[in-house]
């Protein structure tokens, strides 16, 4: 994926703002200036990505996923400069989850009122780790995404949660095999920039991180009528002007498929024991200020996601710039990506949400407009579970919910 040439629009700030109230669709341009803003420019920005989100949800509804989170595996083909999820076969806490496993952890999370099973794992970690070749092998399985389908398979008949799955790059059959189990899939983009490839760069000598390739997991579920997930990590290294790139990009794709149901906005966290381990983490005010220019380039539809247990104490700020969904919260299992953040309480999760005039909402795994339109289920049994849980607007029955 080239990288394109910062191109300034010939507008001000205040100007970008108006049209994309009025619904113009923004160009490249116009999101360099709008990443660019600061001070009293950069607080209409965000009073502009509020007004955006509310004028098209006037019910003012936030939305969560209680979901339990099955780790797989960890073992991956890639080392980012910034994971810990990942480790070697050998290395301590190497663990690859059996289906016994995984049914009991889905199990207990059903019990806990959860809806949802996040399964996540390392892109094909069998291509670089003979021990995972050999591990699927005594399972029965041929491939990771072999296991994956079966595993999906296998929490929504014995558990009745609805499956998430990222597992990284797929191709057209591994894609139509884990689909028909699963209400949702879900890969990040991260970024779109090249140079973050390069030597020194978080993705130095990964094979799965290419944006052109992430982009083309993409298609392919648009192509299968698979809802996806997708987003951005910030502040890894790339530019603002990188981080507008990716969102555009992200658009392209839901321009021509309608599949991307949600961008996640991640903050980047330094973890020690990884190479970036002294990087410096993303501002609240650099998080708020991607988040507007996010709704206001993605447009009111979109659903924007920022994950609250990496905010700090701050994370309700984030409604102010526009998001409209804080992703999944666990009662049970801890977040394995970000190990060092917890989830906060969901009573706690739903004063905050009050607090800045929201209301809280549980959903599925596949959001409620997603839902509502029947166009995403992604088979017979998927689609009869959704119905289980969900009313007459997408979202789950009131009386499914627990606090």
């Amino acid at each position: 994926m080239a990288q394109s040439p910062i191109v300034t629009s010939s507008e001000t700030v205040p100007a970008i703002i108006e049209r994309a109230l009025c619904g113009a669709v923004l160009s490249a341009a116009d999101g360099y200036a709008l990443i660019r803003a600061s001070g009293p420019e950069l607080t209409a920005v965000m009073r502009a990505a509020g007004e955006m989100n509310a004028a098209a949800r006037p019910h003012r509804r936030v939305t969560y996923s209680r979901k339990v989170f099955l780790p797989l595996t960890n073992l991956c083909r890639d080392r980012c400069g910034y994971c810990t999820f990942v480790k070697g076969p050998k290395q301590r806490g190497a663990h690859t989850m059996t289906p016994d496993e995984v049914v009991s952890v889905a199990r207990r999370g059903a019990e806990l009122g959860c809806k949802e099973a996040l399964i996540s794992l390392g892109d094909h970690p069998e291509w670089r780790h003979p021990e995972m070749g050999a591990t699927l092998e005594r399972l029965g399985y041929g491939s990771t995404p072999e296991y994956v389908a079966a595993m999906s398979k296998l929490v929504l008949e014995e558990t009745g949660l609805l499956p998430h799955t990222n597992c990284g790059l797929l191709s057209r059959d591994e894609m139509a095999a884990i689909a028909p189990w699963n209400a949702s899939m879900g890969i990040m983009l991260e970024s779109a920039s090249l140079r973050l490839h390069e030597k020194g760069g978080p993705h130095e000598g990964t094979s799965s991180k290419r944006p052109e390739q992430r982009i083309a997991t993409l298609e392919t579920a648009g192509e299968l009528g698979v809802a996806m997930t997708s987003g951005i990590l910030i502040g890894i290294g790339e530019t603002p002007e990188e981080r507008i790139d990716a969102l555009l990009a992200l658009r392209d794709v839901h321009d021509r498929h309608g599949n991307i149901q949600e961008i996640i906005i991640q903050n980047f966290r330094a973890k020690p024991a990884t190479r970036m381990h002294g990087a410096a983490e993303p501002s609240a005010v650099d998080m708020l200020r991607t988040l507007a220019a996010a709704r206001l380039l993605m447009g009111p539809a979109m659903n924007i996601q920022a994950p609250p247990n990496l905010g700090g104490d701050g994370f309700g700020t984030y409604l102010l710039s526009g998001i409209n969904d804080w992703g999944g919260v666990s009662p049970l299992t801890r977040d394995f990506i970000n190990p060092e953040a917890a989830w906060p309480e969901l009573a706690h999760l739903r004063a905050v949400t009050a607090d800045a005039g929201f209301e809280l909402r549980e959903r599925t795994a596949l959001y409620p407009e997603y839902v509502t339109s029947g166009a995403w289920q992604t088979s017979t049994a998927v689609a009869a579970r959704v119905a289980a849980l969900t009313g007459a607007d997408g979202y789950v029955r009131e009386e499914l919910e627990q606090w």
